[in-house]
């Protein structure tokens, strides 16, 4: 929640930023731009003939008044306006930073997102802040099991190291759901994941191409060749990247 004590910190440091710049910040990109960014990729083993729409949804990090049920829902709308052959969503539904002024349960989003409709169905991975707190950071988290039974709920797949075979126009494909890499942490930029690569696509059993969820993109170098694509949340596309300092998500 934003506290008076966090509003005066953060006060000390909008001396250094344009008015513009905060003017951007703090009405316009929050309130709210959507940008829908196409992307056409022919993987170098894809099959022929095999044409797949997927629509992607990631870090929604639901919280007041920057991501409320009302915009969840227009993104969702969004989504299905694109005709998609299947939605994955890649994670961070809870809210993870404290400038906010109150939760949207699980329920709540997943209610928003329960819109969503595709001919392979939708399909969810968990992310870091689906581990380590609830709807509002100063919440424990409870293992993720609010946010498996919200996604069940809205009758979306929930995959964690787990492979499921799906088909169009009778061309099979495989969709891999990685568990999440930072889920536990230990201390000192230390976690322990819930990944496991091998035990996942040790369930692919033909030679189907594979399109792997992975919220974090840190597994990129471990992904084998037989693999087709890996789908990432996580960075928030990198908004804010600084000399040395390196991308702030």
């Amino acid at each position: 929640m934003i506290t008076r004590r966090a509003l005066l910190q953060g006060a000390g440091g909008l001396v250094l930023g344009s008015t513009g710049l905060a003017s951007y910040a703090v009405a316009v990109e929050p309130g709210f731009m959507l940008d829908v960014t196409r992307y056409r990729i022919t993987p170098r083993t894809w099959p022929a003939g095999l044409d797949l729409r997927i629509a992607i949804i990631a870090d929604i990090h639901a919280c007041e008044p920057w991501m409320p049920a009302s915009r969840i829902r227009h993104i969702a709308e969004v989504a299905n306006s694109l005709k998609p052959d299947l939605v994955v969503l890649l994670g961070d539904f809870n809210g993870g930073h404290r400038m906010v002024t109150g939760p949207v349960m699980p329920q709540q989003w997943a209610e928003a997102l329960s819109v969503l409709e595709a001919p392979l169905g939708v399909h969810a991975i968990l992310g870091n802040h689906d581990w380590w707190h609830g709807p509002l950071p100063r919440m424990r988290g409870d293992g993720a099991e609010s946010i498996r039974r919200a996604l069940k709920h809205m009758k979306a797949t929930v995959l964690e190291n787990d492979a499921l075979r799906l088909a169009k126009n009778g061309k099979p494909f495989w969709l891999v759901g990685l568990g999440d890499q930072l889920a536990h942490p230990l201390g000192r930029a230390r976690f322990r994941g819930v990944d496991d690569l091998d035990d996942a696509l040790d369930q692919v059993t033909d030679k189907a191409p594979i399109v792997l969820l992975a919220h974090e993109p840190y597994i990129f170098h471990r992904v084998p060749d037989r693999v087709a694509v890996t789908l990432c949340g996580h960075t928030h596309g990198g908004q804010v990247n600084l000399p040395i300092v390196g991308p702030f998500t």
